[in-house]
């Protein structure tokens, strides 16, 4: 089901506080630091954020080369909205942006989400490892 009523948009034009709602509302453990969350989405290629009235209902953030590769980082969408369309509608206006460029690569955080990522047409790598780092120090928590 396609939802008329959303509307979305490029503009970063959301608030801290709505990005920590949105990303709680799928229990992602970003929310847990608001602050860095939100210059994280600020400072970001491009974002594209889906919206009913007021509230932010689902986003896409992507980071970006300016030119041969492009990296989606994160497509949510709110619990309350999902089954209407929108992640499909943010994948496209992503993969009609990105269209030019020679790689666009995701890395689902879980295993289990490769297949929606495969259902917008992208492909396992027959020989690819995701690696991460991931720094738990306090001090680096500001």
């Amino acid at each position: 089901m396609n939802d008329q009523s959303l509307t979305y948009t490029t503009e970063k034009r959301f608030t801290q506080e709505q990005v920590v709602a949105l990303f709680r509302s799928v229990g992602w453990h970003s929310a847990d630091y608001p602050s860095r969350l939100y210059k994280a989405l600020m400072g970001s290629s491009f974002v594209i954020s889906a919206w009913d009235g007021d509230r932010l209902v689902g986003l896409v953030r992507i980071l970006d080369d300016g030119e041969l590769c492009a990296y989606l980082k994160y497509l949510l969408v709110d619990l309350d909205y999902q089954g209407r369309g929108i992640a499909g509608a943010l994948m496209r206006m992503v993969r009609e942006h990105y269209r030019d460029y020679l790689y666009l690569d995701v890395m689902p955080d879980e295993s289990k989400n490769a297949p929606l990522y495969e259902h917008f047409g992208f492909e396992r790598l027959t020989d690819g490892v995701a690696l991460e780092v991931w720094n738990q120090d306090p001090s680096l928590m500001r």
